[in-house]
């Protein structure tokens, strides 16, 4: 299912990737991106989400930027150390570490905003629950989105109590939001290309 605003502003890129479960391929749909808009002479910028195995088992997810750098966003709480005396953010088992995203994550907004969107995709993968604890990324965010900067975010579809910036970002009448199931991930790839071309086309 594709939904997308009756009058999107052009100027203003395009929209999260929505994702139905975990693990449905949401970051590997985004990274194909990237490398395709790159082999096109589109510039990339920006983050996406990994996960981070011990011996097969998940113990949490790191934030690796699109030119390769790594750093920490949660751990399960075995492998997160002992408590700290700053207060604790978590989500389920995962214990965010906010300090390390922060310092990797939010300098990459201020890079994007001070080179300007031409011809340029900022990736955000991904606006979610461990992300949202941060109130400068919340800003970064609506700044971004309200810029000339073309995005490709990812954020998760509904479930439970919903996310204030998730919603908001969703129902923006300039967001196109494409829903990732394992069944059509690959076959969204040439539609998402479309619509960010057509967006990097109107930025130049």
């Amino acid at each position: 299912m594709v939904q997308s605003s009756p009058h999107p502003r052009p100027a203003s890129g395009s929209g999260p990737v929505s994702g139905s479960v975990p693990g449905v391929g949401k970051t590997t749909l985004v990274q194909k991106a990237c490398d395709a808009l790159a082999s096109s002479g589109v510039g990339v910028e920006g983050f996406y989400t990994e996960e981070v195995r011990d011996r097969g088992r998940r113990v949490g997810f790191d934030v690796v930027t699109v030119t390769g750098d790594r750093g920490r966003l949660s751990r399960v709480r075995d492998a997160a150390g002992p408590p700290q005396a700053r207060r604790e953010f978590t989500v389920g088992q995962y214990v965010v570490d906010l300090p390390s995203f922060e310092s990797l994550a939010l300098p990459l907004f201020t890079k994007a905003a001070s080179d300007g969107g031409d011809r340029k995709v900022f990736v955000i993968d991904e606006i979610g629950k461990m992300e949202l604890f941060s109130k400068a990324f919340v800003q970064a965010v609506r700044r971004t989105l309200d810029s000339s900067c073309s995005v490709l975010g990812t954020i998760p579809v509904p479930k439970g109590r919903p996310l204030g910036l998730v919603e908001e970002v969703r129902t923006r009448r300039d967001v196109k939001v494409f829903t990732v199931t394992k069944d059509n991930r690959d076959a969204l790839l040439p539609d998402i290309l479309r619509t960010l071309e057509e967006c990097v086309k109107h930025e130049a």
